[in-house]
């Protein structure tokens, strides 16, 4: 039995825990309503301002000389936040989330804002900069679901994460990630093309060893683990197997939370060949043959690359391209251009892929 001092302090210790975390619960709840009424008051000043606008108030120096005289006794009242700049953003903001046959002035201006409880008005400067609604409408969802920080959803905006998970999907898909966000119930879902890793801040890959893109990768493990995308755990790097006297090592190991299953990453500086695909069926038939317990679903291989081909997956895998992945990699973040370019190619690979099969 414990003696009654230890006894005590255990007790206190327990008490005290309980206490804290009541106490963030709260601070947490109060800081998410906070957010929720501010960007509502912001969304709410913005409708104030166009429908003074539409009452045919606004001529060409006047309404920039009230949003003027508007943001000086604001600032004199309330001090910092209210400047033209941001009572321009307000305006744009409640537009952004008006239906298109709310924008009319005879239309009826009471849709009723959609806030996500944990995104700030910092969150929708960032958001009302995307023209279409549809992405607009994803990246909020997501930025909620996933607690992104304004870095982050500043980030997964700027590598046109929407645009990069389109690919190879139909309409009603398209239509489900605006309004649902992105849904990973197949291993396809969890794959993105291309991955972009500005953040390593990294030369050309070929200027760069398998082994520095390995340690680089560790280094900002947080921020690859986003650029992955959501329910991927790190378990380990360099993860030995071992059969017939021989070590084989695998670069990075994962384990998907939503798919239930290993995900290993073969990291290459070059394009694929037949023999990195051969390599990544030896660890995932290890993987599942010997490592992936009863519950588990099938491993899922991935071979990070410079370049791929369609067909050589297609043609060495079989079946085992549901399991087996191969993704580019680029160390900047894409232009419209560059991203046009890569999901036309991605098109004519699947039609093509259509056509050869169901001629």
């Amino acid at each position: 039995m414990l003696p009654s001092n230890i006894h005590q302090e255990l007790q206190l210790n327990n008490l005290y825990q309980k206490a804290s975390n009541h106490i963030e619960k709260a601070r947490l709840a109060v800081q998410k309503s906070i957010n929720a009424e501010m960007v509502e008051a912001y969304w709410l000043i913005g409708k104030d301002i166009v429908e003074l606008e539409q009452d045919g108030q606004e001529k060409a120096g006047y309404g920039k000389a009230i949003l003027k005289a508007l943001s000086n006794r604001l600032q004199a009242k309330y001090k910092n936040g209210f400047s033209v700049d941001t009572l321009e953003k307000s305006r744009k903001f409640y537009l952004s989330y008006l239906p298109e046959e709310s924008s009319t002035k005879s239309a009826t201006l009471s849709r009723k804002l959609p806030v996500h409880l944990n995104l700030s008005w910092s969150h929708y400067v960032e958001l009302i900069k995307i023209t279409r609604p549809e992405a607009r409408d994803f990246y909020a969802i997501e930025a909620s679901k996933n607690a992104w920080n304004v870095r982050e959803l500043r980030r997964q905006i700027d590598s046109f994460l929407y645009d990069r998970l389109l690919k190879a999907k139909d309409k009603d898909s398209i239509l489900q990630m605006a309004y649902q966000g992105h849904e990973i119930n197949t291993p396809e879902d969890a794959i993105k093309e291309p991955l972009v890793l500005e953040f390593l801040g990294a030369p050309e890959p070929h200027k760069l060893s398998e082994t520095d893109l390995e340690t680089a990768i560790i280094n900002n493990l947080q921020d690859f683990l986003l650029e992955l995308g959501k329910g991927f755990a790190f378990v380990k790097r360099q993860k030995r197997i071992t059969f017939d006297n021989n070590h084989y090592y695998c670069d990075l190991v994962f384990y998907h939370m939503i798919l239930k299953c290993y995900v290993i990453v073969d990291l290459k500086t070059k394009p694929l060949t037949h023999g990195d695909l051969g390599q990544m069926l030896l660890y995932v038939n290890y993987f599942d043959q010997e490592l992936k317990m009863e519950n588990d679903n099938p491993t899922i291989g991935l071979v990070l690359c410079t370049a791929k081909h369609d067909g050589m997956v297609k043609y060495l895998l079989g079946d085992k391209a549901k399991q087996i992945f191969a993704s580019t990699y680029q160390f900047h973040l894409p232009t419209e251009q560059e991203l046009e370019l890569e999901l036309k190619r991605e098109i004519r690979s699947i039609e093509a892929h259509k056509k050869e099969f169901h001629p």
